[in-house]
């Protein structure tokens, strides 16, 4: 696969003094594989599950990104990238990013809202319209 994301030796060696040494289970597979699978899936945004094989298993792309960002370890390495020359082509902006289909509504669905501001002077929509001596509203 040619659209592969791999940290180049420059990059490696700016983030590896970085890594959490202490950790609890089995031994870590190689750092620098699963690591490029992490930038890989953040700058394309794929899902977890559709990771490449080739930075090995899917769960443990998720696994390391998911332990590692509640510890913070990943400011630290984003950090440390930044000051690579030439890492700018790592830094994802709002246009990578991809919502899920149902990001646009919230909770009761995408109804228009009437902001606070306009709705303190504003009528409520409870009140009945003035109507005129005929007995027809009057919309003046």
């Amino acid at each position: 696969m040619t659209n592969l994301f791999w940290l180049s030796d420059a990059q490696w060696a700016a983030i590896a003094p970085h890594l959490p040494m202490k950790h609890t289970g089995p031994r870590r597979v190689d750092d620098r594989r699963v690591l490029s699978g992490i930038v890989h899936v953040l700058r394309s945004g794929c899902r977890w599950r559709d990771c490449p094989a080739e930075y090995g298993p899917h769960t443990t792309v998720y696994n390391r990104f998911n332990r590692w960002s509640g510890r913070g370890v990943w400011a630290r390495l984003l950090e440390a990238l930044a000051r690579v020359e030439g890492a700018d082509a790592l830094l994802a902006d709002s246009s990578l990013v991809k919502a899920h289909r149902s990001a646009a509504g919230g909770k009761g669905g995408s109804r228009r809202r009437r902001s606070d501001a306009r709705g303190v002077g504003a009528r409520p929509k409870s009140m009945p319209l003035p109507t005129s001596k005929a007995g027809r509203a009057s919309f003046s």
